[in-house]
């Protein structure tokens, strides 16, 4: 990368707030874009807005949506808030919000905070402290979870066609353990996730130059062999990402208000 790394870390750099809210969150089921679910009487996009709101670092937010959204501008939100229109993949919408914030005027130097509109209940202390964290970092920082869980690898064999049902409605193949997976240096990824502005432009244009296939903005990271810190975060930061993820994310809200 062709941007200084210690000038960089001397400066004071302003801190942008994004939230990603282009997807329409196929696996939740909803005739509704996810981020417009109401849990206690506001959407998920309007509480994750909150919730940066709550950070002394963030004084307003750049929302990303898809071109024929017009339900967020309707919206009441606790930020200041600027719009621009995502892509079809999430880092060509992540893409388009640091176009738009350079074209704002946004220096390289400056840090991007990167939120889902799915994670409603991040607590505040960790969105500064993924901050905090980044101010000290070439590239950035992170919230994750170490797994808690026992990992398995699955296979799924190929199914017979014995396996049709009587009228021919192909059943669901069935998974198989593999093997079990180390989880001693293993983290789950959340949000916020917070890199140097410039920094992130490169790696993501890197991205649409080789084609590649990234879950988060980290990946884009990780592919050049950039380091990213990992900053522990809270286990009430879940994703709403399926029916049963509303019930549990009520329960947080009510517990945190």
């Amino acid at each position: 990368m062709s941007i200084n790394q210690n000038h960089l870390m001397n400066t004071t750099p302003h801190i942008h707030a994004m939230i990603v809210a282009a997807g329409r969150g196929s696996r939740f089921g909803a005739s509704i874009a996810k981020q417009y679910t109401k849990l206690q009487g506001q959407t998920l996009l309007q509480h994750s807005v909150a919730r940066l709101a709550s950070s002394r670092y963030i004084d307003q937010c750049l929302l990303v949506i898809a071109k024929d959204d017009h339900t967020a501008q309707t919206l009441n939100f606790a930020l200041p808030i600027e719009y621009t229109s995502g892509g079809a993949e999430r880092w060509q919408s992540v893409q388009a919000g640091v176009e738009a914030l350079i074209r704002a005027g946004a220096h390289d130097s400056d840090l991007v905070l990167i939120h889902d509109a799915a994670r409603p209940a991040v607590p505040q202390q960790d969105i500064d402290k993924v901050i905090k964290a980044a101010l000290q970092e070439p590239y950035g920082a992170i919230l994750a979870t170490p797994v808690a869980d026992t990992l398995k690898l699955s296979y799924t064999p190929p199914s017979p066609q014995s396996e049709l049902t009587h009228d021919h409605i192909e059943q669901t193949p069935s998974s198989y353990i593999k093997q079990t997976i180390d989880r001693t240096h293993t983290w789950q990824a959340q949000t916020p996730q917070v890199f140097r502005l410039g920094q992130l432009r490169q790696v993501l244009t890197h991205v649409a130059k080789q084609q590649l296939s990234i879950t988060d903005e980290a990946s884009a990271f990780e592919h050049l062999s950039l380091p990213i810190r990992l900053v522990t975060g809270s286990r009430q930061n879940i994703k709403l990402t399926y029916p049963d993820d509303a019930i549990l994310l009520t329960a947080i809200l009510a517990a945190q208000s």
